[in-house]
């Protein structure tokens, strides 16, 4: 009632347009607040709350990431110039296709994970699917490519916005969590159905990076739990309350994504080279 009583003082006094965008406010708290319960959401009712919010990390990218970015597309632009001068199917297209393409995606995924819609205290956040590209990549070029990749990808996120206790949480948070990512590449290709393969892809990889995260949290950040709660449900619920999140928009996004021309398109190109 209360919330209803709000929206209508807001449609009074500053037109429709802010009532609507109160109301997707309300709902975006709603549920943010209903699935991650440790998450003290601090939104504000400005029109640009989204573009500052979830999009404005992207001004905030420092010039050596715009440059390691730029590299990794550069580098795979060449990549596509040099393959397309090979006739023949050797293992060194093969090799470059994949260094090729494992590029974009660590590059795609990473720009990816700037488009934030909120980031944990400790670490973790939930993003624009920024890992579906590392995941694509390894089910398309199989396990230990996505691995490769997901390290690769991993050692940027270092670079982008760390929290780092102890050499051997980093090793945990970063390269092993989303190198974990490139287990996707175990789900059965005998399945017919993409979407399927897709859904149990996204599932093992995401969850896989999610232990890791477990992990850290429960050894290096047990200090941070609530007075009489054990660290084990401490790091559960916490890593869950991002973790979780991120699965489903992942998984509803994926699907879509995999109905698409690019999944079909990037295994045809893979296939040529086999």
């Amino acid at each position: 009632m209360q919330t209803l009583i709000t929206c209508l003082q807001v449609m009074l006094l500053q037109g429709s347009e802010c009532a609507i965008n109160f109301i997707a406010y309300t709902f975006v708290r709603q549920f943010f607040i209903a699935f991650c319960p440790l998450v003290k959401l601090k939104l504000s009712f400005e029109r640009g709350y989204v573009m500052e919010n979830i999009f404005g990390k992207l001004l905030e990218i420092s010039p050596v990431v715009w440059a390691i970015i730029a590299i990794l597309l550069i580098l795979s632009v060449a990549g596509f110039i040099l393959v397309g001068k090979k006739e023949n199917t050797t293992t060194a297209v093969l090799t470059t296709k994949k260094i090729v393409y494992g590029g974009m995606c660590i590059a795609l995924a990473f720009i990816l994970s700037y488009i934030r819609i909120f980031k944990m205290p400790q670490g973790g956040s939930i993003t624009l699917v920024s890992m579906f590209p590392i995941i694509l990549y390894a089910m398309v070029f199989g396990p230990i490519a996505g691995i490769a990749a997901g390290v690769g990808y991993g050692l940027l996120q270092v670079i982008q916005d760390n929290f780092v206790v102890h050499w051997a949480q980093l090793f945990l948070d970063y390269p092993l969590a989303f190198g974990l990512l490139g287990l996707a590449g175990l789900a059965p290709k005998f399945l017919k159905n993409i979407q399927i393969r897709t859904i149990m892809a996204v599932s093992i990889a995401i969850l896989a990076r999610g232990c890791m995260h477990f992990l850290s949290g429960f050894i290096f950040f047990a200090e941070y739990a609530p007075e009489g709660q054990s660290p084990v449900i401490y790091s559960l619920i916490y890593n869950s309350s991002y973790i979780i999140p991120e699965l489903i928009f992942t998984l509803f996004l994926s699907v879509i994504l995999v109905s698409t021309p690019i999944y079909s398109v990037l295994k045809r190109n893979a296939e040529k080279s086999n």
